[in-house]
């Protein structure tokens, strides 16, 4: 395991058991995120580092009984959580690394992922492997909770013009890997960066 995977893994195990009531009132966040992302009955999603499967209830909800949801994330500990939470029945729950996914090329249809560009190793490259895995028109969501300024006075530092998600840096970048952006909002309630798979 590389050490980019070790640290990752060494802050959400730890952090995993208590996650959801750290952070009570993401919900409609997230429903409204995966609203935004136009997924469709029977489409076939991918939730990227899915953590404790916030996602994967409104994810279901919008491809319905018909389509497929995956939640994929790294530690093992999140997946638990995800499971206790009853969340593996909005989902199938899947121990995999986003930067090397278990997926066959083009096979979805949409991929959202929350809070994880900032923990990819290799931004250019690990969102280029997300374009592999899905088809092209296909779709794209980062999204936080909370916009890039509240996030970092949570954690108590500043934003910096060389943060990944700052528009000018993250459209460039998810030009060079496959996708073109096609909205981006960053307010104190939420980030969402939505993008369409080019090809």
């Amino acid at each position: 395991m590389s050490d980019d995977h070790t640290h990752v893994q060494e802050f959400f195990t730890p952090r995993a058991a208590d996650w959801d009531s750290r952070f009570p009132d993401d919900a409609p966040a997230y429903a409204t995120a995966v609203t935004e992302l136009g997924l469709r009955e029977g489409d076939r999603v991918l939730d990227a580092g899915c953590g404790t499967g916030r996602a994967l209830p409104p994810l279901r909800d919008a491809v319905g009984p018909s389509g497929v949801v995956v939640g994929a994330d790294l530690t093992p500990a999140m997946l638990e959580a995800a499971a206790r939470a009853g969340r593996d029945r909005a989902g199938r729950l899947l121990l995999a690394d986003v930067t090397a996914l278990p997926l066959r090329s083009g096979s979805l249809d949409a991929v959202f992922a929350a809070g994880l560009v900032a923990h990819l190793p290799d931004p250019s490259r690990n969102l280029r492997e997300l374009a592999r895995v899905v088809r092209p028109g296909g779709a794209l969501a980062l999204f936080h909770p909370i916009g890039r300024a509240a996030l970092a006075a949570r954690q108590g530092r500043s934003v910096t013009p060389d943060d990944l998600r700052a528009e000018p840096n993250l459209r460039p970048l998810l030009a060079g890997s496959g996708w073109r952006m096609t909205s981006y909002v960053d307010e104190d309630a939420r980030f969402l960066a939505l993008a369409v798979r080019e090809g």
